[in-house]
């Protein structure tokens, strides 16, 4: 990906948190001068992978798969200073765009219509192998068990949930023609290093080619920017 569609959108995010009166932490607006003043006191920033994260998950194709993600807050796996255990994130995504299909073996997450337009998930099972399953799916949708057949459309309106657990193989994104969205998600402790199973031919961060300067880091280079 291009720094310059990177900065676009999370120019694009930012106006859309601005309209939804949805406000991020402080950090989510620190030029990289504010970084660089603040680098002695941001050691569980730098851990945990707070803030910013935009990837085409390694497709070259940003506006069918990929997303803006903003990692509010994050535990570690161990030694946290900050003793959080669990993970909150946003996922800022255009109608028709998509994340890949993919599962987790730690990570238990709920899957929030926050704002926006309808999102649409397909859901899969996998067996300890992580081969995808022909096999109906029983999920809870804000406490209430549902099943569906494995790959159907689910539909997620603003203000309701889905409950993901491991070994659960999902794609989610805004349905095309209904608007963009705000999607929120609330989980265990994640690491994006460890715990993406792919089940397409992805990864979890882009390369990034510098073609302009930064506007703001991204969760995956602080080490390299700060």
């Amino acid at each position: 990906m291009k720094r310059s569609v990177v900065n676009s959108n999370i120019a694009w995010a930012k106006d859309f948190f601005k309209k939804s009166n949805i406000s991020l932490p402080r950090m989510a607006y620190w030029d990289m001068d504010k970084w660089a003043e603040n680098k002695d006191d941001i050691d569980v920033i730098r851990k945990a992978m707070l803030g910013w994260d935009i990837t085409d998950f390694g497709t070259g194709k940003f506006e069918e798969i990929g997303g803006v993600f903003y990692t509010v807050r994050n535990g570690l796996q161990e030694g946290d200073p900050s003793g959080i255990t669990y993970c909150e994130k946003y996922i800022v995504m255009k109608e028709g765009q998509r994340l890949p299909k993919h599962y987790h073996l730690a990570k238990t997450e709920d899957i929030i219509n926050r704002v926006g337009g309808v999102m649409s998930v397909f859901l899969w099972n996998t067996d300890e192998e992580g081969r995808e399953l022909d096999t109906d799916v029983t999920v809870y949708m804000d406490g209430i068990r549902c099943t569906y057949k494995a790959g159907e459309e689910i539909l997620v309106y603003p203000g309701n949930s889905i409950s993901l657990a491991p070994h659960m193989a999902h794609i989610f994104g805004p349905k095309a023609g209904y608007g963009d969205a705000i999607i929120g998600e609330v989980s265990k402790v994640n690491d994006d290093n460890t715990d993406n199973y792919w089940l397409e031919n992805t990864y979890r961060f882009s390369e990034i080619e510098e073609d302009e300067p930064v506007l703001h880091p991204l969760c995956n280079e602080y080490a390299k920017l700060i």
